[in-house]
């Protein structure tokens, strides 16, 4: 995967810190801050637009020809009809006023119409990529793959000792690290804390490449700006862990080769040979019930038991482990909005306090972001889910956040605005871990 040495760019751009080993033979060191960063980034999106590269041209795109899915738009009046496409196989990427569109795989597509569901159009995922695709180490070699991801945060970890630190939390199905970046002035590794501690999650679905870059960067900007008052603050008060890629495996494959293979699901071979778990249907909260499918080919496949995939017990362990957690953002895209529990229920929080420290904390963030502020299951109920079962069982205010984009892969002339505005969200996140309850005095 190209790259310009953003990596190595983010490393020596941290104030007050010294250079983390000694560049290869033949790179030039970069003394780059975040906002020249994110500059770089701007223009490099600005130097692809106008130029798309001839569908002939993008590499992997004729593998698509022997790939089963359909792009579908299909008539869905209200959350109810959109809940039980989800039980029958369709990943529903967009939600329009009477209308939602995804991907389904061909044997579902046929029990759509079965039921009696109104498919206003479909197309072929080959026709579909010849619209969005593109090719990730030239277009889009801004979005970090997982070695890039990997050697960022040992560098952000081996530059600021005195308060980061690099651990992995398990293993993949592949056998991959899930690297944890943390951020805490007087507990290294796996060391308990009683300090109040926030979680940010990235990449639980591989095609959502956007979301480990608001991760990751995420923590690039907390070191970079550790010595302003409040972010000094949160860091000598909080403990913050950042687990950018939760699924690696599934993020290389969709990656591999220089090609897109729209791959939501980790690599898990399932008894019917398809591939993949999803991984936000595979928590213990409610686990396979509404929104979500037993079929293993389904792109919302739950997969045989509740943690049955090593990545969701990686966070169940991690989670289970560190009862100071108080607050939890789990990044995803694409759709603009910030969600919060039920998304398993479709009935209200059932505790009052805490659904209205939920709707604050929503509301402020979305204002830092421009995005809709809602419960999760006011779009479709989807059982399973992250944020259920971190409200359930650690009584953490858990939160989802779908990024902006028209698509999957929206190419990096996103990543600026996204970041930026996201990296307040998240500050906003850490002002009130200590005690969110705080928000109703």
């Amino acid at each position: 995967m190209k790259k310009l040495f953003i990596s190595a760019a983010f490393a020596f751009a941290l104030a007050g810190t010294t250079a983390y080993a000694a560049q290869p033979a033949g790179e030039k060191a970069l003394n780059i801050s975040f906002e020249q960063l994110l500059n770089q980034l701007k223009n490099s999106a600005l130097n692809n637009i106008g130029q798309p590269k001839p569908a002939s041209e993008i590499v992997g795109l004729q593998d698509l020809k022997n790939d089963d899915r359909f792009w579908v738009t299909v008539l869905a009046a209200d959350k109810y009809a959109r809940t039980a496409l989800l039980e029958l196989g369709l990943d529903i990427a967009e939600i329009k006023d009477k209308t939602v569109s995804g991907f389904v795989h061909k044997p579902e597509l046929a029990a759509l119409s079965e039921k009696g569901y109104v498919i206003q159009s479909k197309q072929s995922i080959y026709a579909y990529a010849k619209q969005y695709l593109k090719d990730f180490p030239d277009s889009d070699s801004a979005y970090h793959n997982y070695k890039e991801t990997t050697e960022l945060l040992q560098k952000l970890a081996a530059a600021n000792k005195n308060i980061a630190s690099l651990f992995s939390i398990g293993k993949t199905v592949e056998g991959r690290d899930i690297w944890c970046l943390r951020l805490n002035t007087s507990a290294k590794g796996e060391v308990p804390s009683s300090k109040p501690g926030a979680l940010y999650i990235g990449n639980h679905h591989a095609r959502e490449h956007l979301s480990n870059e608001v991760a990751l960067l995420y923590a690039v900007y907390l070191l970079e700006h550790k010595n302003d008052a409040d972010i000094k603050t949160y860091l000598s008060t909080l403990d913050i862990h950042i687990i950018p890629m939760l699924n690696p495996d599934g993020v290389e494959y969709d990656i591999a080769a220089g090609k897109y293979r729209w791959q939501r699901k980790n690599m898990r071979v399932n008894p019917d040979n398809s591939i993949g778990v999803d991984l936000n249907r595979n928590y213990d909260s409610l686990w396979c019930q509404s929104g979500a499918s037993h079929y293993p080919a389904a792109e919302t496949y739950c997969g045989p038991a509740a943690f049955s995939e090593p990545e969701t017990l990686a966070i169940k362990n991690f989670v289970e482990a560190r009862r100071n957690i108080k607050t939890l953002m789990s990044y995803h895209s694409y759709s603009g909005l910030v969600l919060y529990p039920w998304a398993g229920k479709d009935t209200p929080l059932e505790n009052e306090k805490d659904r209205k420290v939920f709707e604050i904390m929503a509301q402020k963030m979305a204002a830092f972001t421009g995005y809709t502020p809602e419960q999760s299951s006011d779009l479709y109920v989807a059982t399973g889910d992250t944020t259920d079962w971190a409200y359930v069982n650690g009584g953490i205010f858990a939160f989802t956040t779908e990024l902006e984009g028209n698509s999957f892969y929206p190419g990096p002339e996103v990543i600026d605005n996204a970041v930026s505005n996201n990296i307040k969200a998240a500050l906003y996140m850490l002002s009130v871990t200590d005690n969110p309850y705080k928000l109703l005095q």
